[in-house]
């Protein structure tokens, strides 16, 4: 859409909020579905229809006179280049938050708009606290201003659903069922009503299309002590012998809303499960509804006896994170097989460089290219990009990508989540830094993973950067923690080799991964951000390990593994505690020619050394003999263990030491 026709949205939409009763001083328009989801389908964009923004993550407030954009780290750049001059761009963890901005902004009693299906109960909270001291209101709306001037809207397809077979799950539908109603006799709750689309696959074993690079469903569900049931288009549904023989009632989609008052008033029914040992007494002695208030919608709750309601975080939240023997070992085949794809690529790519734009190439840091005058392809972000799919897609179990792969060359590398576009993309530049983010589904598990090269030769301080990102990489990998630790306390290991030279990143160090769900999934994370604090670390986690660092307008240096939290065998229990440490299952080499080994200490070439031997042994029966062949030369040990080495990014001499 022309940025002129987008800006006229604007006026559209005010006109609407003005003849809306009562009129309204402040639209709300979240980046969120019904369901609080990260990744959402076309037809529920609308932040990014309004705004024309396409990050993933971000917040568009609409007043009378302004329009305004919260994004987080990952985006600011992103947010600048495609926002028109009528939007204001706020930096969120250094402008107010939005309800701040709001309260201090807008007038006494001002009336702020909110499509109560798209905003948690936990976000609505905090606005209406906000709110408070002004007397200004948070109105729910009975439908969704920007549906009304969104006219080429796309509509609901109804794509089927599919069973996840225990063999890739796990564990049952039945088994999953009886553990989640235990925690509900435990906390005195008749039932809950679960909003998560990977919460609700996950525990009914199913899978769906209905969101690009998110194997989900839209649907709820709402779980008794007696039955199960299940909120879908019934359109979708071809398995209903599945839902039966496991005890699911389905029904429609938009039934949610009025079986949640239902269930508060403790008149839901649905078709009992065989065998269940819970009677009338249980429910009678149970009243209370479980909801989790970071994704439950303000919609559902509002049909709820809030005196009743237990609001915590989801039961479902920590069985899904934990992994089972099955899902683990699911997921360290899925990145094998991911890891021979991303060789593949890499060694594809450096003799593309070399034919078609002479580059020095993967391995040579010889000076100068010259890109040739009839060259037979033109090798652009978005091509090659499309090339990785393409080994990716020639492998077992492959089922689509896990979100939209980061291509980037030279400035837009300092993108975080840069996204190219055919039309607009860059093409390749041997003289510039490549940062390639992607990840893939697989029946067996999701994969992430990020590398970043050069097919040139990299300045000093690029490899300064890429060595400070790769120490901090290592610290992670290599830690031993106690049980109880959470992300904030490991996130300072990956960030203190970038601090020691004044650098750092705007984006969390790390993020669960999903069992072919959701390729970011909590409720636990490594970062900075107080939230870090909540949910301890525990054996059988997935959790990715990716600092990086961004120069605006240059370059871009992330890397990034997926972990698995193991048990550490450690000489000593302190307090009996137990300790935890990580086994990494991705596979691809890092690029020996970015890395300064003067800066490494003989521990870290250790850890390069002994991972790139992995490397080679494990993903050899992948590959063909010329790719066999690339990766033995990328994966030749590095030397340094008898020269000095610094510590410190900046050659400070406090910090020289020589090994013998």
């Amino acid at each position: 859409m022309a940025a002129a026709a987008r800006d006229a949205l604007l006026d559209e939409l005010r006109a609407l909020m003005a003849a809306h009763s009562p009129p309204l001083h402040a639209l709300v328009v979240p980046s969120e579905d019904a369901h609080q989801s990260e990744y959402v389908s076309e037809r529920d964009k609308r932040r990014q229809f309004v705004s024309g923004f396409t990050g993933s993550a971000g917040l568009a407030l609409i007043t009378m006179k302004e329009a305004l954009l919260w994004t987080d780290g990952r985006y600011f750049l992103q947010a600048e280049q495609q926002l028109s001059d009528r939007w204001k761009l706020m930096r969120m963890g250094e402008d107010p938050p939005v309800e701040v901005w709001i309260a201090d902004n807008l007038s006494d009693e001002a009336v702020v708009g909110i499509n109560p299906w798209c905003i948690s109960v936990d976000t609505a909270q905090r606005y209406e606290h906000a709110f408070s001291k002004k007397h200004q209101t948070l109105f729910q709306l009975s439908s969704d201003l920007i549906d009304e001037i969104w006219k080429d809207r796309p509509s609901a397809e109804a794509l089927p659903v599919f069973v996840q077979p225990v063999e890739y799950a796990g564990r049952t539908v039945t088994e999953k069922l009886k553990e989640l109603r235990e925690k509900l006799l435990h906390e005195k709750a008749r039932g809950i009503i679960i909003a998560a689309l990977d919460e609700v696959a996950w525990l009914y074993n199913i899978r769906g299309d209905d969101v690009h690079y998110s194997p989900v469903v839209h649907s709820y569900s709402i779980v008794t002590l007696h039955s199960a049931f299940f909120y879908v288009d019934k359109r979708k549904v071809s398995v209903e012998n599945y839902m039966t023989d496991n005890g699911i009632n389905i029904k429609d989609y938009n039934m949610v809303q009025s079986d949640a008052s239902l269930l508060a008033s403790g008149q839901l029914k649905g078709s009992a499960v065989n065998g269940s040992s819970y009677g009338e007494n249980d429910m009678n002695e149970n009243s209370k509804v479980w909801i989790d208030s970071n994704s439950c919608c303000l919609a559902l709750y509002s049909k709820l006896d809030h005196d009743q309601v237990l609001m915590l975080q989801s039961p479902i939240a920590l069985p899904k994170a934990v992994k089972n023997p099955v899902e683990l070992d699911g997921l360290r085949k899925a990145h094998i097989r991911d890891g021979a794809a991303v060789v593949q690529y890499l060694a594809w790519l450096d003799n593309q460089m070399q034919q078609n734009y002479g580059a020095s190439g993967y391995f040579s840091e010889a000076k100068g290219s010259q890109k040739k005058q009839h060259m037979e392809v033109q090798l652009t972000e978005v091509s090659v990009s499309d090339k990785l799919e393409g080994f990716r897609a020639s492998k077992e179990h492959f089922k689509g990508l896990s979100f939209p792969t980061i291509s980037s060359v030279g400035p837009n590398a300092a993108v975080i989540h840069y996204s190219p576009e055919a039309s607009s993309c860059a093409e390749l530049d041997a003289d510039k830094i490549y940062l390639c983010d992607s990840g893939a589904q697989y029946l067996d598990g999701t994969t992430d993973i990020t590398r970043t090269v050069h097919f040139g030769k990299p300045s000093e301080h690029e490899k300064s950067c890429y060595t400070a990102v790769l120490k901090g990489h290592i610290a992670l990998d290599s830690a031993v923690f106690p049980n109880g630790t959470t992300g904030h306390a490991l996130d300072i290991l990956a960030r203190t080799p970038l601090w020691r030279s004044g650098l750092d990143y705007r984006h969390g160090t790390g993020h669960g991964i999903g069992s072919y769900l959701n390729v970011h999934e909590g409720p636990h994370l490594i970062s900075f951000r107080p939230s870090a604090r909540n949910v301890p670390l525990q054996a059988s986690m997935t959790v990715t390990d990716e600092p990086g660092y961004y120069e605006d307008g240059s370059f871009g240096i992330r890397l990034e593994n997926v972990l698995i939290v193991k048990e550490a065998n450690t000489k000593y229990n302190f307090g009996d505690k137990g300790y935890l440490s990580f086994e990494h299952i991705t596979w691809a080499p890092y690029q020996t020619k970015l890395i300064d080994t003067t800066l490494l200490t003989p521990a870290e070439i250790e850890w390069v050394n002994a991972y790139h031997a992995d490397c080679r042994k494990i993903l050899q029966p992948y590959l063909n003999e010329q790719e066999k062949e690339w990766l033995r030369k990328a994966t030749e040990p590095i030397a340094g263990l008898d020269r000095p080495f610094v510590l410190d990014v900046q050659n400070d001499k406090r910090f020289v030491a020589c090994h013998a």
